[in-house]
């Protein structure tokens, strides 16, 4: 669309719809991938224990809820993403998880967390000799603008993988001996 404007005079303001503002500013926006605490960390490897219960939680570095504000002209579109939960596959074991996880802690531990992981086996056949773990959030994404547009978009995931190192406590079986 053409639009001739007089010499000295100012162009009018470009008309945009509600919709089209929130999704050319939701194009804009990078969300980070997840990162992840663990718990146990034993040893010098900081590693976890197969069989074992390891909690998993987000750290502060994954945001639940990401919004975004653009205007143009006399149209202001809000956007929302708001995270559901943390979706974890480790190669080798099983995950639970329906929430973001509840960082371990004494206090914590009677508690009990909304996501953990169970390995099955040790790492130390992966070539780094730690289990990698497919680590996903997925957003749900809303928006308003200012003309009365609302709506939702696609579901928006991010998607990283991270490494835990597992180890495996080994015990010695000894018959009792009667000698001093």
């Amino acid at each position: 669309m053409a639009v001739w404007v007089p010499a000295g005079s100012s162009p009018p303001e470009p008309e945009i719809d509600g919709e089209t503002l929130a999704r050319a500013a939701w194009d804009a926006v990078t969300i980070p991938t997840a990162t992840i605490g663990y718990n146990p960390m034993v040893g010098d490897m900081q590693a976890t224990i197969v069989g074992w219960d390891t909690w998993v939680w987000a750290t502060g570095d994954t945001p639940r809820e990401v919004t975004v504000t653009a205007t143009a002209g006399a149209t202001t579109a809000t956007i929302t993403a708001t995270a559901s939960m943390l979706t974890l596959q480790p190669k080798d074991g099983t995950a639970k998880c329906t929430g973001f996880g509840i960082p371990w802690s004494q206090d914590n531990d009677s508690r009990g967390t909304d996501c953990k992981i169970i390995f099955n086996r040790s790492s130390a056949h992966f070539k780094d000799g730690t289990t990698p773990v497919d680590v996903k959030v997925s957003y749900a994404i809303n928006y308003t603008a200012s003309d009365g547009a609302t709506g939702t978009m696609d579901t928006h995931t991010t998607s990283t993988t991270t490494t835990i190192p597992v180890a495996e406590i080994q015990t010695l079986n000894t018959r009792p001996t009667t000698e001093p």
